[in-house]
């Protein structure tokens, strides 16, 4: 199929008929076998999700081009203090370091590591943010090993 997306997470934004309603974070993969499909969450770990073997084919470009990109699940900087929502419920401080995750739902989560007696922590506890805040993490490159069980890349 022509002028499909990048593959990557993204959140549907219409239902696909008789498998997916609009609001879920999918993993949208542009080639394969039987062809272009989304990959449900099968599951996470160190708050990132994990992807179901199986997918379900995409009916057209058109609906692929309907699917809302994500940004990347990983590591950031807060560029800019932010709070998580108009509430101020919790402030984000400059040069903190965040985790960015999504739940099912594709509501962004943002984690905020912490150093311990013995090593660098990650919280399995995570606040939503409202997306328009995302503009203020930059992303870190982190060193990461390929996971054996990730089989779309």
């Amino acid at each position: 199929m022509p002028d499909l997306p990048p593959c990557g997470i993204y959140r549907t934004t219409v239902p696909l008929p008789d498998h997916i309603p609009a609001g879920r974070l999918v993993f949208f993969h542009n080639h394969g076998d039987p062809g272009p499909g989304i990959y449900l969450p099968s599951s996470w770990a160190a708050n990132r999700a994990r992807w179901h073997d199986h997918g379900h084919p995409i009916p057209s470009p058109a609906w692929a081009a309907s699917l809302a990109p994500l940004a990347a699940e990983g590591f950031y900087r807060v560029r800019e203090p932010f709070t998580c929502c108009e509430k101020r419920c919790r402030l984000y401080e400059a040069d903190l370091l965040v985790q960015l995750g999504y739940d099912a739902s594709a509501q962004p989560l943002l984690f905020v590591p912490e150093w311990t007696d013995v090593a660098l922590a990650i919280s399995e506890m995570g606040l939503r943010i409202d997306e328009d805040r995302l503009v203020r993490l930059a992303p870190l490159k982190v060193v990461e090993t390929p996971r054996e069980t990730q089989k779309l890349h």
